[in-house]
């Protein structure tokens, strides 16, 4: 059953959070009360709840299902990578946007940092934020002809081996024809907006978010050709794990996870539903880019005028 103020307020925003982290604790607590002060009703989940410190106005869910967001103009998640990627399954399932705050490490999803906190408060009071919608991929995972999984992703699906001591084999399609096949660990296939995750760090490239497109890019694998492939938003990717090979694993935003019998399909596809973000500021991303990484941007004098 869910707890609501005597007298419902015209807005409402849920809270979702890390309560794993002081500093998430803190923060939600400087959210809460701000929001509180200027007359914006704060939902959240129960379970939460219960490791913060909140005034009983706060109303409560006891389960994360699609419709706790129903009624709220706006989600807030307060914490690192993880905690954003787990907002971002409320975020789509329920077409509410998403506020991200960063308690964590980069957070590329994030729209504010920690001492921020003010002005999110100010912002989501006065309504002066833009939402945009980020791509996001459908994934199914066929065994001997049949439909066996269905899932999604904001950042990637990445196919991966599960034997340290052995290769995943695979081979690569695109569009119905295949590309190349080979050993690997691994093969993710990513959004723009996962471009700066995984797919990253597997040496894809950066991707700006406006760029409408899939990536397929390989991890170790053992193969003269084997680069980060760029298609068509409109592109059907798909992995084949190979029957000669030991069983695989696929891994949905780090989130969600199946195991991939030798013979396994997956497929990827543009994803019917995006997930909105809120937005505070009209920075490029090009300067978010600098910013996340710390990147080295001394010497640089501009164009000439």
């Amino acid at each position: 059953m869910t707890t609501t103020p005597e007298t419902a307020p015209e807005r409402t925003v849920f809270l979702l959070a890390h309560t794993g982290r002081p500093a998430a604790i803190r923060s939600a607590e400087l959210v809460v009360q701000g929001l509180l002060r200027c007359g914006i009703g704060v939902r959240v989940l129960e379970a939460e709840a219960a490791d913060l410190p909140l005034p009983a106005s706060v109303g409560t869910v006891p389960e994360a299902t699609p419709d706790v967001l129903d009624g709220c103009e706006l989600l807030i998640v307060l914490g690192g990578d993880g905690t954003l990627l787990r907002g971002a399954e409320f975020a789509r399932a329920s077409g509410v946007p998403m506020l991200g705050v960063n308690l964590g490490r980069v957070g590329f999803l994030a729209e504010a940092e920690r001492d921020d906190l003010d002005k999110v408060v100010d912002r989501v009071v006065t309504r002066s934020y833009e939402v945009e919608e980020r791509m996001t991929i459908d994934v199914i995972v066929h065994n001997n002809g049949d439909v066996v999984h269905r899932d999604w992703a904001l950042n990637e699906a990445a196919v991966q081996k599960v034997s340290p001591d052995r290769m995943l084999e695979v081979v690569l399609e695109i569009d119905g024809r295949p590309v190349t096949g080979f050993g690997c660990d691994g093969i993710v296939c990513a959004t723009p907006t996962g471009s700066t995750a995984y797919a990253f760090s597997a040496g894809g490239p950066v991707v700006w978010p406006e760029v409408e497109a899939l990536l397929m890019v390989p991890i170790s694998a053992h193969a003269l050709f084997a680069k980060p492939l760029v298609t068509a938003p409109t592109s059907v990717l798909a992995v084949e794990v190979q029957p000669n090979t030991p069983h695989g694993v696929l891994w949905c935003d780090g989130r969600r996870t199946i195991e991939l019998p030798p013979g396994a399909r997956v497929v990827v596809r543009r994803g019917e539903v995006p997930v909105r973000l809120a937005r505070l500021h009209h920075a490029s991303f090009t300067d978010r880019l600098v910013a996340k990484f710390a990147l080295p941007v001394s010497g640089w004098r501009g164009a000439p005028h």
